[in-house]
């Protein structure tokens, strides 16, 4: 009676059960995965609210590609950030998740590949079955840092390669791509006509300085290019629902492709008529937002690195996002690693393999849990990897 896109295991896994049982024991959890900044105990400016006092919220005026007001304030966005981007490039979406999936859309069928990094966010299988696409990856690598490695993600290309997708930085290794990388790629992905499809949801946040770090891949040059952010991470505010997609690239493949995405945007005109009235005023309120976390999130690596250091736990290099990846000893599974902690030390971690990590073992934790809870939980990490 259901569709095939339907054929994953709905049971609550091992974790989840545990997670469960603790909380309906009264059990006070201290939750290191936590990712949405409107639980994080986030100071939010009341000008959010008044963004929503506006007559125009009770008019209906669709335009597929999104009101012009709304894209002349994702213009300044970017503006503000050294980019001079045209409206005409801009399409507006109720958040990246659509704009996967229109994107997904405009480049495939079914039964053709995207591309996605290994590791990284586990959402991208499901959003590409949901489009009769697969999925195939291409590894990131660690030696002290995270690149790509070029000659794997070369021979991971096929004839059916439609799509390349770069996270930047990437969620969870908190890696950017580099110049040199973005050149390799973009060469390969031209020669072959593939796009590329760059995450950037998380580009705010930085945690230093790299002059080798590619901030956006608007100006990739060869390639078709999509780049895609959100109010969800550039204003804290994932309950709003406005995403954009800005396409670069060489210019009549860029005319062509934002043509046809206005045809998709028009079937679903799925983005709500409030949130682009207000958008130009959330993300200036979100502006404090912003700084809030990049404070926080710094403070927290500093914090976590302190905690664990002479540890065996290994806080592994990141450039920015809101998670750090910790490298532990291979003594347990991912699996037990993250069970024990919560049944002994009620603290709630990740496993790497909820992202796709190639090897065991590793722990991701959400820089942007609150900070009372952030310390508690780190120090409670120490002294369960410090236990014999």
């Amino acid at each position: 009676m259901f569709s095939a896109r339907f054929h994953w295991d709905f049971r609550p896994n091992r974790i989840t059960q545990a997670l469960a049982e603790k909380r309906r024991a009264g059990a006070r959890i201290l939750d290191l995965t936590e990712s949405n900044p409107t639980r994080a105990s986030l100071t939010y400016p009341p000008e959010i609210l008044r963004a929503f006092d506006d007559r125009r919220l009770l008019a209906y005026d669709p335009v597929p590609a999104g009101a012009a007001e709304a894209r002349e304030a994702v213009a300044r966005y970017y503006a503000a950030r050294g980019r001079t981007v045209g409206t005409a490039s801009i399409l507006l979406t109720a958040g990246t998740s659509e704009a996967y999936a229109w994107l997904f859309k405009l480049l495939a069928d079914a039964g053709d590949h995207v591309l996605v990094p290994r590791p990284s966010y586990p959402l991208f299988e499901f959003l590409a079955n949901m489009e009769s696409i697969a999925v195939r990856s291409y590894p990131l690598a660690y030696h002290g840092g995270w690149a790509i490695d070029v000659d794997a993600f070369a021979a991971a290309l096929s004839a059916r390669t439609r799509a390349v997708v770069l996270v930047n930085p990437n969620n969870p290794t908190g890696s950017y791509v580099k110049r040199a990388e973005l050149d390799a790629v973009s060469q390969l992905c031209a020669a072959r006509g593939i796009a590329l499809i760059s995450d950037e949801v998380f580009s705010d946040y930085a945690l230093g300085p790299d002059p080798e770090r590619v901030a956006t891949l608007m100006d990739a040059g060869p390639c078709l290019t999509f780049s895609m952010s959100g109010l969800s991470k550039a204003a804290g505010l994932p309950q709003m629902k406005l995403g954009w997609i800005v396409a670069g690239g060489p210019e009549a493949l860029r005319r062509e492709a934002m043509e046809k995405l206005e045809w998709i945007a028009d079937t679903y005109l799925s983005v709500g008529t409030p949130v682009q009235c207000a958008a130009a005023r959330l993300l200036a309120a979100g502006d404090s937002v912003q700084r809030e976390i990049r404070e926080r999130t710094a403070a927290h690596l500093a914090l976590a690195r302190e905690t664990l250091a002479g540890s065996a736990a290994n806080p592994l290099t990141v450039e920015g996002g809101w998670y750090l990846t910790v490298q532990v000893p291979r003594i347990r599974s991912e699996e037990d690693w993250v069970l024990d902690l919560l049944a002994r030390e009620n603290v709630l971690v990740q496993p790497g393999f909820f992202y796709d990590f190639d090897c065991e073992a590793f722990l991701i934790v959400s820089l942007l849990t609150a900070p009372e809870m952030f310390r508690e939980g780190m120090a409670r990490l120490r002294r369960f990897v410090d236990a014999p």
